[in-house]
C-alpha cells in the first residue's frame, strides 16, 4: 500500500464531503440544500474548533486504565481496535490521508496489522482504499447521515418489535446496567468513553433479539454511525437528551410493551437525527 503524506479535502453540500476546512473556519455553505447543509457544517465547524481548544474539556482523554483492555487483543486486533476509535471520535479527519508510516508510529503496532485494519474498516465504510493513492479517511455528508439513520429506524424498530416480548429479567439487569456506565460516562466528559458506552448498549439489546443477520446489520450501521454521533454527542443537551432516552427504552423493554419499546426507539433515533440538523 503506498505512503501518502496527509493531506485534507473537502467541500460542502449534500452528497459531498464535508470536513476539509481548518479547524474553527466556517465551511462554505451550498445553495442545492440550504435547509439542511448549513446546520450540518456548523456542528461539524464546532466540533474541530472545540477538539482544537486546549481547554475544552467536551473531548477529554479516556481515563487511563490500572490494565490496558487490548493487551490480551491479538496485533490485527488492536490496531483495528485503535484506529478505529481514532477514526469514529474524529481524531482522523473525514478527508484525511492516511500515512501508513505514521499510523504504524501512532498505535505503536506493525505495518501488517496496519494493513489488515485499514482493509477491515474499509470494509465498513471508514476508510477508502484509492489505487496508486493510498487511503483516505471516508467524507462525512449529510445524505450519507440521513441515509443511515432511515436503514437504522427500520431495522432498530424491528429489533425492539423481537425483543420486548422476549426479554429476561437477567437481561432487562444487563440492559439496565448498560444504560446507566453511559450515564457514568457522561460524567467523565471523555468522548471515546461516552460513545463506547452508547454502543454497549444497543449492542446488549440488539443480541437479545435472536437474530444474528440483524444483530450484524445493526453492527455495521453503528459503525458508520458513530463518526455521527460524536457530532451529535457534542450538540448542547444531547447528552442528557440520550440519557432518558436510554432510560425510557430499559423501561419499555422492562415491560415488555412491544409498542411503547417500539416509539422509544424511534424518539431516540430520531432524536439523534435533531441533533445533527440543530444549529
Amino acid at each position: 500500500m503506498p505512503e501518502t503524506r496527509v493531506v485534507s479535502r473537502g467541500c460542502d453540500g449534500p452528497g459531498r464531503p464535508i470536513g476539509a476546512a481548518a479547524p474553527g473556519e466556517p465551511l462554505p455553505q451550498s445553495s442545492a440544500a440550504p435547509a439542511r447543509a448549513p446546520s450540518f457544517s456548523h456542528e461539524l465547524g464546532r466540533f474541530f474548533a472545540e477538539l482544537k481548544s486546549p481547554v475544552s474539556t467536551a473531548f477529554s482523554p479516556l481515563p487511563s486504565p490500572s490494565a490496558d483492555p487490548l493487551a490480551d487483543l491479538s496485533q490485527n486486533e488492536r490496531a483495528y481496535s485503535l484506529l478505529k476509535d481514532r477514526l469514529t471520535t474524529l481524531a482522523y479527519r473525514p478527508g484525511d490521508y492516511l500515512n501508513t508510516a505514521t499510523l504504524v508510529s501512532d498505535l505503536g503496532v506493525g505495518r501488517t496489522p496496519v494493513n489488515h485494519a485499514l482493509h477491515r474498516l474499509a470494509t465498513e465504510g471508514l476508510v477508502q482504499i484509492i489505487p496508486r493513492k493510498g487511503v483516505v479517511v471516508a467524507p462525512l455528508s449529510i445524505d450519507d447521515a440521513l441515509a443511515l439513520i432511515d436503514v437504522r429506524l427500520a431495522n432498530e424498530l424491528l429489533c425492539a418489535r423481537l425483543v420486548a416480548p422476549a426479554i429476561t429479567a437477567e437481561q432487562i439487569a444487563d440492559v439496565r446496567r448498560a444504560a446507566h456506565d453511559f450515564d457514568a460516562a457522561v460524567a467523565t466528559r471523555s468522548m471515546p468513553h461516552i460513545m463506547n458506552c452508547d454502543r454497549l448498549f444497543h449492542e446488549q439489546i440488539a443480541a437479545v433479539s435472536g437474530n444474528p443477520v440483524l444483530t450484524e446489520i445493526l453492527r455495521v450501521l453503528h459503525a458508520r454511525s458513530q463518526r455521527f454521533w460524536a457530532i451529535s454527542l457534542a450538540s448542547e443537551g444531547h447528552l442528557e437528551e440520550v440519557s432518558r432516552e436510554h432510560a425510557a427504552i430499559v423501561e419499555a423493554l422492562a415491560a415488555n410493551d412491544s409498542g411503547a419499546a417500539e416509539r422509544a426507539v424511534e424518539t431516540h433515533v430520531l432524536s439523534f437525527r435533531k441533533a445533527l440538523l440543530r444549529g
